[in-house]
This record gives C-alpha cells, sequence and structure tokens, in this order.
C-alpha cells in the first residue's frame, strides 16, 4: 500500500497493464507508469521515484474485526466487468508464464508463498509453510531483532522488531485463542498486534515492520539478494 502523494500533491491512480503478474499504475498528472510491488516509477517523466509506504496488515477479516470492531469495510466495485475479471484470479494467473528464470540450486519454486522482510539494506524470504510450523519466528533482518507470528488461523503473519528499550526479546506462543505471545524475559503477554497486555512491559509495543506475502519468484525478482529463511 503506498501514499497518494507526490511533491506533497494527492495524485489520481489507474489500472494501465500487467508486468510480470504485478498491477502497473499510471497516475493521470503525468502519464507515470508505477510498479505495484516497489511502488517506483519504471516510465515517464517521474521514473526513478518512489512512493511513500502506508503500514498495512494482509490478515483474515475475522482477525482485523476482532481488533477493529467498528471498523468499517470497504466493498469492491460490484460491476459484471470487475466480477469477471477477478473471477477464478489466482487460478488464472498460476497458469500465465512469469519473467523470472528458475535457478540452478534455487531453494524454492517459482510459486511457493514466501513472507519478505527487508530492513537494514537486507532482504529475507521466509517460507510461509516454515513459518506456520515454526511460529513464532524469531531471527535478525540487516541486524535488526525481528519477530514473525502466524495467527491462530494459520494465515495471517505480522512482522515486528522484537527489541524493547534497547534490549532483544525471545517469544514464545501461549496456546489458546486469541493468539497471545509471551517474552521469556520478563514473562509479559503480548498480544498478535505487538501490544503488551500483561506483566512488567504491559502498555509497551513492538515496532511494526513490513511484511510481504508474494510468491518467491516475484521476491526474488525485486530482491535478487535475498536469503532464504532456514528452519532451525
Amino acid at each position: 500500500m503506498w501514499r497518494a502523494e507526490v511533491d506533497g500533491r494527492r495524485q489520481r491512480f489507474h489500472l494501465t497493464g500487467i508486468n510480470n503478474q504485478n498491477f502497473l499504475m499510471h497516475d493521470e498528472e503525468t502519464g507515470s507508469w508505477w510498479q505495484q510491488a516497489s511502488g517506483e516509477a519504471v516510465f515517464g517523466p517521474r521514473k526513478g521515484r518512489r512512493l511513500d509506504l502506508v503500514p498495512y496488515d494482509e490478515i483474515s477479516f475475522a482477525a482485523w474485526k476482532r481488533e477493529h470492531p467498528n471498523g468499517r469495510v470497504l466493498r469492491p466495485d460490484d460491476s459484471v466487468p470487475w466480477k469477471r475479471f477477478s473471477q477464478n484470479w489466482e487460478a488464472q494467473t498460476a497458469k500465465a508464464p512469469v519473467v523470472t528464470p528458475a535457478r540452478a540450486g534455487d531453494p524454492l519454486q517459482p510459486r511457493d508463498v514466501v513472507v519478505g522482510v527487508r530492513l537494514g539494506g537486507a532482504a529475507r524470504a521466509y517460507p510461509l509453510d516454515a513459518l506456520q510450523r515454526q511460529s513464532p519466528v524469531q531471527d535478525a533482518v540487516g541486524g535488526v531483532p525481528v519477530l514473525l507470528a502466524v495467527g491462530e488461523d494459520g494465515r495471517s503473519v505480522r512482522a515486528f522488531e522484537r527489541a524493547v528499550d534497547g534490549r532483544a526479546l525471545s517469544f514464545f506462543a501461549r496456546p489458546g485463542v486469541p493468539l497471545r505471545l509471551v517474552d521469556a524475559e520478563t514473562g509479559s503477554e503480548w498480544s498478535f498486534a505487538g501490544e503488551a497486555t500483561s506483566g512488567p512491559l504491559q502498555g509497551k509495543r513492538l515496532a511494526w515492520v513490513q511484511a510481504l506475502k508474494d510468491y518467491w519468484f516475484d521476491w526474488r525478482t525485486y530482491n535478487p539478494t535475498t536469503s532464504v529463511y532456514a528452519p532451525r
């Protein structure tokens, strides 16, 4: 998700095409083309510019609704053309070729789902099936200690910096619904939103980290030097 502003001016964007199964958008003001995955202008007067990232989640509606019981829902256009375009989108795109070639010794298949994290100039891909088996995962990316947790639905994933007041914490999951995390250092209990709800650290919040759920081929296209997390 990107902020729809360039140089302090609000922009209007429209779908202009598909590039390696990623949306291309154009802005009305200059006609520049912007890549969905990176937020970068790849063609036109604004080539090389980047949109500002807006913190976002890709979680189940149930998880979101629990945290925002009074939240509003934006319904997609109910027009017939949109329904026809979006029907069976995943199944149809899975049949289309991609321009990112497989490499000898590649640790993942092109359409394996990963959760990608970029920090401190480094990038790492976390296979979704590994996260589901091991959650919560504690790691470091670009020298930053991170925590990745999968919600009780098995699909919602969030990432945080796991340092509080300069000290890296270690977490484990407490069985039950909703998901609860406990840090080993203080015994404080944390919600899936990264907030300490009880214990010595009550009221503290873990810093949010962008976690992009993506196909391996696409993540590697935009992060060619990425490493891949190997479960311990």
